[in-house]
């Protein structure tokens, strides 16, 4: 579903009954005659869903969780806020950007449309900018020949308590930010789809071998080997960006994680 079409079509119906009614019908009215009932449920809806459309369109979004691929960043059932505006101004419904603010940065938590189905928002960490090579090998991380560094940590127990995780820290950038990597876990990328820009990859045994290409950005879960990713459905393109992820507001199982991402 298109929220964000759903959301501009009410937009312009409310504003046409509004504005229909601010110029001609409300100046035919008695004073203190009762509203019909095309204004009463219509044209005063407009500025409502005005103030909705701008905030979610160009500031804030909210957005649920709905799968296990951040943990331990983010848990199913987190809702959060992602920016619509760190990485430039873009026109509701057809996300087209027309100003340019920043790029996105290794390490950001970032929502964007998934390449294989615009209509689905995926969230992940950005691993790789254009340019960059990124190699996944044997369960380590390199980017441009420079391994990420890993810290482990104590075993994360997952929420279902059945079983445990291996726990790290590492460290893109200015970000600092754990991850789940179970060494017992495959090396190997079982589901590469036929992505555009395939052939800047190199599949083996031990992982995968990237270089990511202009206008293009390489994506991980932080649940390693519990999400896929950027290494199984290819470069997500700069027009799919939607905002970057910065804060938890709610999860109503865990009213403790309010506040938490890190």
């Amino acid at each position: 579903m298109n929220f964000a079409l759903i959301l501009f079509v009410l937009l312009v119906l409310t504003g046409l009954l509004y504005a229909v009614d601010v110029l001609k019908f409300r100046k035919l009215r008695a004073p203190g005659g009762k509203e019909p009932l095309w204004v009463e449920w219509g044209a005063s809806f407009f500025p409502v869903i005005l103030i909705v459309f701008v905030l979610r369109s160009f500031l804030f979004e909210p957005f649920k969780i709905p799968s296990g691929s951040m943990i331990p960043t983010l848990l199913i059932g987190d809702f959060i806020l992602v920016n619509k505006f760190t990485y430039g101004i873009r026109l509701p419904v057809i996300n087209k950007k027309i100003i340019s603010i920043n790029d996105p940065q290794r390490g950001d938590v970032m929502v964007f449309r998934f390449p294989e189905d615009p209509s689905l928002d995926y969230i992940k960490r950005v691993v790789g900018v254009p340019g960059d090579t990124i190699a996944y090998q044997h369960k380590k991380l390199t980017i441009n020949g420079q391994l990420v560094p890993m810290k482990k940590l104590e075993d994360f127990q997952h929420r279902e308590r059945l079983y445990y995780s291996e726990q790290y820290s590492a460290k893109m950038g200015e970000v600092e930010h754990r991850l789940l990597n179970d060494s017992d876990a495959p090396e190997f990328i079982p589901d590469a789809s036929r992505f555009p820009f395939r052939e800047n990859c190199s599949y083996n045994a031990a992982g995968v071998v990237c270089k990511v290409p202009p206008g293009h950005y390489f994506m991980m879960g932080d649940n390693r080997d519990n999400s896929r990713d950027s290494r199984s459905w290819g470069f997500v393109p700069e027009e799919n960006i939607v905002g970057k992820a910065f804060f938890i507001w709610l999860n109503l199982s865990d009213l403790g994680r309010i506040g938490s991402f890190k």
